[in-house]
């Protein structure tokens, strides 16, 4: 492969910056045969960035992600090298991979924010198994906090909600989120909800394997999860502030025929010790969920999902679906590009 052009090189920096390698699928068409390498860094900086316990750890500076991108620029751009030969990344080595198709799965809806029942420990969307200030992160909002005493989420930052906000408190001083709703989404408001733009993907959803907080999760994670295997994610198998799952991308197809895509934020639904069904998620044979409660559901999806697959209620419990994993470079651009989640774990 020859030299990469400098135009090329300097919007891969731009996508460095944001650590996003969603960012290089929009590159220039006439590129599109030297994305690889592009992609690759991206990948490779955005996984070794201290993602894990943000909330608790200084942010990266800015001058340190421009040093960075410098040298991408300097070493791929202005001195026309060559791009590496081969196999550079994860997304490259299963590029032709198709994951099995799973057929006919009551999907229900959920949504950040919600509590669903409080008096359980996996009750409440304020927090998710992956991102322990889950409504904070994902809307850019804090207003109270969940109590310590919670079965579930304790200690969380309320304030988000992928909906209508019902508060309490004072007119003057801090206030809470008594409850949460949901609502109608638009298609032409690309089913984002009302007002301020969330910080993070409207378009997520669940499947029932939690690859960190469940114990039988995590300890199989590296035998059943297919992409554990890639070289992105050599060594990570152990790592208890990392999660194979968090982030992944999902195609469905709705009880109508539309085909909309999300990235999974949270594990379930399930319940008890039930959120290790890897024959059903990472299987071949089409299996039913084990769960059977929630209408045996083996999904939940957002509202932004659920309206823009079509399903009859926008609190639906019931509507079908048939989904799959699809690789990052597969996704194509729609309402579900628009906001990218590339945070790691919070603890």
């Amino acid at each position: 492969m020859g030299g990469i052009p400098g135009s090329l090189a300097v919007e891969c920096k731009k996508c460095l910056m944001v650590g996003s390698a969603a960012c290089v699928r929009r590159l220039p068409r006439e590129h599109v045969s030297r994305k690889s390498w592009c992609t690759a860094i991206v990948v490779r900086h955005t996984l070794r960035m201290p993602s894990a316990r943000a909330a608790h750890r200084p942010p990266v500076r800015r001058s340190i992600l421009l040093s960075l991108a410098a040298t991408v620029f300097v070493v791929f751009g202005a001195s026309g090298c060559a791009a590496p030969d081969g196999p550079v990344d994860a997304t490259d080595a299963r590029a032709d991979v198709e994951y099995p198709w799973h057929t006919d799965i009551v999907a229900t809806t959920f949504w950040v924010g919600e509590i669903f029942d409080p008096d359980l420990p996996d009750g409440s969307q304020v927090c998710s198994t992956y991102d322990a200030t889950w409504a904070e992160n994902w809307s850019g909002r804090a207003s109270a906090r969940v109590p310590e005493d919670s079965p579930g989420c304790a200690g969380a930052p309320t304030g988000g909600c992928d909906g209508r906000a019902v508060f309490g408190g004072a007119a003057v001083g801090p206030r809470w989120i008594l409850k949460c709703e949901t609502g109608e989404r638009l298609e032409d408001e690309d089913y984002f909800p009302a007002g301020r733009d969330p910080v993070e993907n409207p378009f997520y959803l669940d499947v029932p394997y939690d690859d960190l907080n469940d114990e039988i999760g995590f300890e199989q994670r590296c035998d059943v999860i297919p992409w554990a295997a890639d070289s992105d994610y050599a060594d990570l198998c152990d790592a208890d502030d990392f999660s194979f799952m968090k982030n992944r991308w999902v195609e469905i197809e709705g009880p109508n025929g539309e085909t909309c895509y999300g990235q999974i934020q949270d594990a379930g639904p399930s319940h008890d010790d039930l959120y290790h069904d890897s024959d059903y998620v990472f299987g071949d044979n089409d299996v039913r969920p084990v769960q059977e409660n929630f209408n045996n559901a083996g999904m939940d999806v957002s509202p932004a999902l659920n309206a823009c697959l079509g399903f009859a209620d926008i609190d639906g419990d019931s509507d079908t679906v048939d989904w799959r994993f699809i690789e990052t470079d597969d996704v194509p651009d729609g309402p579900w590009m628009r906001v990218v989640t590339s945070s790691g774990v919070t603890l």
